[in-house]
């Protein structure tokens, strides 16, 4: 039996929901905050833009070489931010890694700079007029759709994005997180301001700290350095997947490639707030989630018939993909043998072997989660977005008692509703 670390304690100010785990296990400070906001069409462009403008300067420190000298100070902290999506959400997350003070000769507090440093990155931008400085919104408009083109350029991660963006063309879910390229053209200074105030108004904020610190000193942190005016906090919602019956779509793109991709989509009614997760989480596994698996090795290794061949389940949305690097003329074959592996997994026909190695692998990711702050700041925020009280050593011991019956039953709830191809335009 794993042994829990330690846990959460919770609190609240102006609105922003704070999370801190005090412990001297490490040498650092662990600070992230995540800004979670729906997934909408006349959001995510904008919103996908602002940390990207964000990081170039705040108030105390408008320009970027300051903003960057500013983080030496403080002992070479570290600084960095995701843009992603979790379920119907947009979520950006900041990142901050500041060495305790009881390491370094500092007659201030490090924990108490870096919080002013981050505050300041998240509602004390550097302003011109009133708004954003105009150069770095073009600036920072340009690296956006750079990342938007390198997706296309990257057919293995664009056929990704295509299959899912057809499989939920009517969902919030199909908008990738970076937004759209042409979105970005009419976005100026002003109006990424206003929607950035919206953002800090509207979305929902929680805060996680990990270090030897108390939640006492955190709450007061928070509130001497973000200067928010919220009232009240934002929690997330979840809605229900939808799976669609009837036989699956099929979409075909051409491009100009040299190698087929071919995507599956598949629906669940199963979400990580579900008693079933560790059962859909087990058949994910077992089907394409590791080296071992069913479609690695009866699509890559058995019949040759792919390049690579995995699975990924996104429990926040109820969706599984199957990704495959596949010969023009094997499309078909390889359809007819991952449908097979499908059909495999309804019928309970899971061997031990894989079964246990499945079991191990997941057990020992879920372990080495323990092994890094940023990890179990990311694990428990799972529960801020679904609810669901988790514990990594809870989680293992469900897996492990779990049975191929289990895994056959939440097989019965995956339904494939979108095939997708990526051809060669010249190709007959």
């Amino acid at each position: 039996m794993t042994k829990q670390i330690s846990t959460f304690e919770r609190g609240a100010v102006n609105g922003l929901r704070l999370h801190v785990m005090p412990t001297q296990r490490f040498k650092t400070f662990a600070i992230a905050v995540y800004i979670g906001f729906p997934l909408k069409e006349e959001t995510v462009t904008p919103l996908a833009l602002t940390p990207f403008v964000l990081r170039r300067g705040t108030t105390n420190f408008p320009e970027t070489i300051q903003f960057r000298e500013r983080l030496d100070e403080l002992y070479g902290a570290g600084f960095g931010f995701d843009v992603y999506k979790r379920g119907d959400y947009q979520i950006v997350q900041f990142r901050m890694d500041i060495i305790n003070d009881a390491f370094v000769h500092t007659s201030e507090s490090l924990l108490k700079r870096g919080f002013q440093f981050l505050g300041d990155v998240i509602t004390s931008p550097a302003l011109e007029d009133g708004v954003f400085r105009s150069k770095y919104v073009q600036e920072e408009k340009e690296t956006v759709r750079k990342r938007l083109e390198a997706i296309v350029n990257d057919k293995i991660r664009y056929a990704q994005e295509r299959c899912v963006e057809e499989m939920c063309k009517d969902e919030p879910y199909r908008l990738h997180p970076l937004g759209d390229r042409e979105a970005l053209a009419n976005i100026d200074a002003n109006s990424l301001y206003q929607q950035y105030e919206s953002w800090l108004d509207q979305a929902c904020i929680d805060v996680y700290v990990i270090g030897d610190t108390s939640l006492d000193e955190i709450e007061q942190c928070v509130t001497s350095s973000f200067q928010v005016k919220r009232t009240k906090e934002s929690a997330y919602t979840q809605a229900k997947n939808q799976v669609r019956s009837g036989e699956p779509q099929q979409v075909v793109d051409r491009l100009d490639v040299s190698q087929g991709k071919l995507n599956l989509g598949l629906r669940t009614t199963i979400t990580y707030q579900d008693d079933e997760y560790p059962a859909a989480l087990l058949y994910n596994g077992v089907l394409g989630g590791y080296p071992h698996s069913k479609l690695f090795i009866n699509v890559r290794e058995k019949n040759s018939l792919a390049y690579y061949a995995s699975s990924r389940y996104d429990g926040h949305k109820g969706i599984m993909t199957v990704q495959s690097g596949v010969e023009f003329n094997l499309m078909q074959k390889a359809t007819e043998i991952i449908k097979e592996q499908l059909q495999a997994m309804e019928q309970g026909n899971i061997e031990t072997l894989e079964l246990a190695q499945t079991k191990a692998m997941i057990s020992n990711h879920l372990r080495e989660i323990n092994d890094s702050a940023f990890e179990m700041i990311g694990f428990d925020f799972n529960r801020v977005l679904s609810g669901r009280e988790r514990t990594t050593s809870a989680l293992i011991e469900e897996v492990a008692d779990l049975t191929v019956e289990d895994i056959q039953n939440a097989a019965r709830t995956f339904r494939l509703d979108t095939i997708y191809e990526l051809r060669n335009r010249e190709e007959v």
